[in-house]
């Protein structure tokens, strides 16, 4: 069992940063691919970006590339998300989860609680 829980959301504005984090316990997080999704309200949950279990590969959506930066520390069971020249459409409700190295929600078995990001203009 891994509990995932989400820190770093906020209020920015247009063209600023922002970097969440995602603490899991547990003894077995180098062993789960980390993924960040995210849900705007009344849309669909969506991928954003994924790192493999030892981070030596990511991947992320064309929205995201260029702006968006996957991390992780093993040490210290955490990933980090980190999110540059926000955008108003970037805000949502961001997820992180635990599982296999997959685009698509049901590669994961494991979510936090999410953390509200809101981009004003």
């Amino acid at each position: 069992q891994v509990q995932l829980v989400e820190s770093g959301g906020g209020l920015v504005q247009a063209g600023g940063s922002l970097r969440l984090s995602c603490v899991a316990s547990g003894r077995t997080f180098s062993s789960y691919a980390m993924g960040w999704f995210r849900q705007a309200l009344w849309k669909e949950r969506e991928f954003v970006s994924t790192i493999t279990s030892s981070g030596d590969r990511t991947t992320y959506t064309n929205s995201g590339k260029g702006r968006f930066t996957v991390s992780r520390d093993n040490a210290k069971n955490t990933v980090y998300r980190q999110m540059n020249s926000l955008k108003p459409e970037d805000t949502a409700v961001y997820y992180c989860a635990a599982g296999k190295h997959s685009v698509v929600a049901t590669g994961y078995d494991y979510w936090g609680q999410g953390t509200q990001v809101t981009v004003s203009s």
